[in-house]
């Protein structure tokens, strides 16, 4: 089973649209995903149409409920959800007084049944509060999505710096699986040039797959559908397949 977290504290980086679309080409491949919505907004559990419980991400972190009943179905075949609310939002406030509030999604994750996914992908709130803080202990892998922006580059380097301290400190075993250029126009000199920024900054973590801007791709979370369900043959529905797939072979 791979765990990632798919954080970058710049909001409007496209952190839901990869968890949703990304998890939706998995499942398509015949994974079996689980999709943790750590975000008070709730963008994730609502565009993937999550039923009951509606405040499990909550119930995870704050109390001893078993994560089997926390897990929501979802509109969408192979993908299960724990749901967030609104009441994320205050969990630093309903753990006042516990014991290693950074590491309980990990403890409690350590009692899921493994054998019953095999991705959990966690989307995280625009914040490096406590909340991402606790998906970036529990998870193996970070998946950052950047849109072509040159302000966002500025929100990377400090969740860089996070990832060392945890890197050190909290969860060695914390890898980059890739930055992922979201939102691209590649007929703008502004995209073009922040690509090359990205590159140059990190390299062959810049993973291959672009997510170019696509109507189809804002329409889709209207109407309660991945992109893939939306416009099967649409390039934004290609785009994330290809995601999928280079990351199933990273």
């Amino acid at each position: 089973m791979r765990t990632i977290a798919v954080a970058n504290q710049k909001g409007g980086c496209a952190k839901t649209t990869t968890v949703v679309n990304l998890a939706a080409a998995l499942a398509e491949m015949g994974q079996r995903v689980l999709v943790i919505d750590l975000d008070p907004q709730g963008n994730a559990s609502q565009w993937l149409q999550a039923g009951e419980p509606l405040d499990g991400a909550f119930k995870l972190l704050t109390e001893s409920t078993s994560v089997e009943k926390l897990i929501g179905p979802c509109a969408t075949t192979n993908i299960g959800v724990i749901a967030a609310s609104q009441d994320l939002a205050n969990v630093e406030k309903a753990l006042g007084g516990k014991l290693a509030i950074d590491s309980i999604l990990k403890r409690r994750l350590a009692k899921l049944d493994s054998a019953r996914w095999d991705y959990i992908l966690i989307d995280t709130p625009p914040t490096l509060g406590v909340v991402t803080l606790n998906a970036l202990v529990a998870v193996k892998e970070l998946l950052i999505p950047v849109t072509t922006h040159v302000l966002t580059l500025s929100g990377v380097a400090q969740l860089m710096l996070l990832v060392e301290e945890i890197q050190e400190v909290l969860n060695p075993d914390l890898k980059i699986l890739g930055f992922l250029a979201s939102r691209v126009d590649a007929r703008t000199r502004h995209s073009k040039d922040v690509l090359e920024l990205l590159t140059e900054r990190f390299g062959s973590q810049v993973l291959q797959t672009l997510i170019r801007e696509n109507i189809r791709l804002a329409e889709a979370p209207s109407y309660g559908m991945p992109v893939l369900e939306y416009d099967a043959s649409c390039a934004a529905s290609a785009d994330y397949r290809a995601l999928a797939i280079e990351i199933a072979q990273r």
